[in-house]
Formats: structure tokens, C-alpha cells, sequence
């Protein structure tokens, strides 16, 4: 039995981390007393070991709550549930997105979020430990939001937020209201914008071709198969950090918007935000994002089995690599590092290949 591993973070030492979201497979996180973990810090000899700890990966009672009715995700603030995402940010700190949901593997349902299972961790990569822990209320992340990925802005001279910068997230949430949330560091506060806007959301009757077949979704054993209903997902900020671009899993459009439009919290922001909204084209189906040094963005093409180069500057995309190897590119970290995800997920499903 495999675990699904998704995200990866790269220090600027080399270090390299990787995340196994509970809420993808319910293969992957339980407790690391099981051997089964959220976050780990890889090395060269194929070993891995549960980062910041192994008490942070174990939640007293596991990822699920079975004192409710029906079960819920656990709502432990210093504990693991779901980790979606791992990014390290230009200080060299490593960021931790806990969706707070996990897959309840007696019925294979991803279970509903608790206020305290979801959050933003900031780690200390000198001494490996958890300097921050960020809650989000239940009006950002709500019970049935999927808390994707995230990208950091660390000016000190924005005015609309503290001096310690803001973070920008995706909710990719298959059940609720697709958007994107954002993140005060200085206060921790956060909120949300495009709520349940259309380009948040996935096309509908959307159907992605990966390996030449076409690819559905299952929401739970026994159910019957849907188009792919997951919404804003890959998320990259431009060098500047004056434009946020998002991507649908759901979808082949990539979209952007004026970060100042999302960190301003007045009476007509979401009216201005919605409004700001630029379609920048057909771009494939991507899942994964990032940004260089040039101000390029690097895009995984899961249907085409290549990453993309998209340059902002003048709206175009061409192919950087392609490579029957590269299977459902997702987290890109720059320069180089690809974290690719394989099939045999539970709510992922694809006819048998011969």
C-alpha cells in the first residue's frame, strides 16, 4: 500500500519536504505512531521522517472525529488532520496548509472540517519548530472548503495589510464555495474574495483527457461518477506581487486579479475584485504553479504531459518540457523541483489502460 505524496517544499539549503494530504487518499495520514504521517522531511537515501515532529503528525485521536454524528475531522490547533500544501517562503520558512479535513476510512467519505483543523503553520527550518500557528474562522474556511495552496507576499510596505506581508490561498472545495482567501501575517487575520464567483468555480460538464481517456470523479465508494467539480486550485504570484494568477482543476482557463483588489477589505472590494478579474486564455488543465526569478510562470499540463512556460507579459504559453515520465505534474517549486502525483486515488478515477 502506496501513500499519495502531493506537495513539496524546497529550502534554500537544499532541504526537501513533502506533504500526504489525508483528504486525497485515505491511504496516507493517520498517526506517524503508525508509520503514517502528514509532513516529512525527505534525504538522499530515500528515507523520510515526520517534520516538524512526531507529536505534530499524531492527533490524539486520529484525523477523525467519531464523537459526532455524523464523524467529523478532528479539530486539533497543534496537530495535524489534512495538509494539502508545503511552501517555503523567501525568508526560508517553511509554511504548512492544513486543510483540517480527512477521509474517513470506514466509509470513505471526506469528512466535514471543525474551526481548529484548519490553519497555516509557520516553521523555524533552524530550529525546527513551529514559531506560528494561524486558525481560520469558519466564514474562510467552512466545513466543506478544501483549503488548496497557497503563495506569500512579504513586503513590508503594503498599506492594506501588517508589515509582515499577506498570503493568498485557493479553495478548491468540491462541495462548497470555490474562492480565495487571504491572509494578514501580521495579525492573522484573514477573508475571502470571488466567493462563488463563475471563474472560482469548474466549467460545467468539464471532462480532462489524461493518457488519451477521459477522467471522471467519484465522490465516495458506490456513488455514481460526476464531471470534475473541483474549483480555483493552482495558484502562482507574479514577481512584483501585484497580480495573483489561479488556475481550475476543473477547467483550462487561467485567470488573474490585482492583489490589491483581494487584500482590500472595503465595503465595494468584492464588487472591485470581481470586476478586476482578467481571463488570460486557454492554458491546459493545471493543478500546480509557480513563478521564477524572470517573473515567468511554469505550469504543469496534466493532459499533455508537460509543463508549461507562461509569459504574462504578452498573454502566451509555450511548452518548456514534455515527457511521458511526467504524470500529473502539481507542485512546482523553483528551480527545477517537481513533485509529480500518479493515479489511484479514491475519488480520481480513469478507465484501466491495456
Amino acid at each position: 500500500m502506496t501513500c499519495t505524496s502531493q506537495g513539496v517544499a524546497v529550502s534554500s539549503t537544499g532541504r526537501l519536504f513533502a506533504c500526504y494530504p489525508g483528504g486525497i487518499d485515505m491511504n496516507n495520514t493517520v498517526s506517524a505512531t503508525n508509520g503514517k504521517y502528514n509532513v516529512a522531511e525527505l534525504f538522499p537515501n530515500n528515507t523520510e521522517v515526520p517534520y516538524p515532529s512526531v507529536d505534530w503528525n499524531s492527533p490524539p485521536t486520529g484525523a477523525i472525529n467519531r464523537t459526532t454524528y455524523p464523524v467529523t475531522a478532528s479539530n486539533y490547533a497543534n496537530h495535524f488532520i489534512g495538509v494539502q500544501s508545503v511552501v517555503v517562503d523567501a525568508n526560508d520558512t517553511l509554511w504548512i496548509l492544513d486543510t483540517g479535513r480527512a477521509i474517513d476510512p470506514d466509509t470513505g467519505i471526506l469528512a466535514l472540517g471543525t474551526y481548529g483543523g484548519a490553519k497555516l503553520v509557520s516553521v523555524d527550518l533552524t530550529t525546527n519548530t513551529v514559531t506560528r500557528t494561524i486558525l481560520f474562522p469558519a466564514n474562510v474556511s467552512y466545513p466543506d472548503s478544501y483549503l488548496n495552496d497557497v503563495r506569500f507576499d512579504l513586503s513590508t510596505n503594503l498599506t492594506d495589510v501588517g508589515c509582515q506581508g499577506a498570503a493568498y490561498l485557493t479553495d478548491s472545495s468540491t462541495e462548497g464555495r470555490n474562492g480565495l482567501a487571504i491572509v494578514d501575517l501580521e495579525t492573522g487575520s484573514s477573508w475571502r474574495h470571488l466567493n462563488g464567483d463563475t471563474r472560482t468555480h469548474p466549467t460545467q460538464g468539464f471532462v480532462p483527457f489524461v493518457w488519451g481517456q477521459p477522467l471522471y470523479y467519484t465522490p465516495s465508494p458506490g456513488q455514481p461518477q460526476e464531471f470534475i467539480p473541483f474549483g480555483s486550485d493552482g495558484i502562482a504570484l507574479s514577481k512584483d506581487g501585484e497580480t495573483l494568477f489561479w488556475t481550475t482543476l476543473g477547467g483550462r482557463t487561467l485567470y488573474s486579479v490585482p492583489t490589491a483588489q483581494l487584500r482590500s477589505q472595503s465595503s465595494g472590494s468584492e464588487l472591485a475584485a470581481s470586476a478586476s478579474v482578467v481571463n488570460r486564455g486557454d492554458s491546459g488543465v493545471t493543478d500546480g504553479m509557480e513563478t521564477d526569478s524572470n517573473g515567468f510562470i511554469y505550469k504543469g499540463n496534466v493532459e499533455q504531459e508537460e509543463i508549461l512556460l507562461y509569459n504574462p507579459v504578452n498573454f502566451t504559453t509555450t511548452p518548456f518540457v514534455r515527457d511521458p515520465r511526467i504524470n500529473w505534474v502539481d507542485t512546482s517549486k523553483w528551480p527545477g523541483h517537481v513533485c509529480e502525483r500518479a493515479f489511484g486515488f479514491g475519488w480520481l478515477t480513469r478507465p484501466s489502460l491495456h
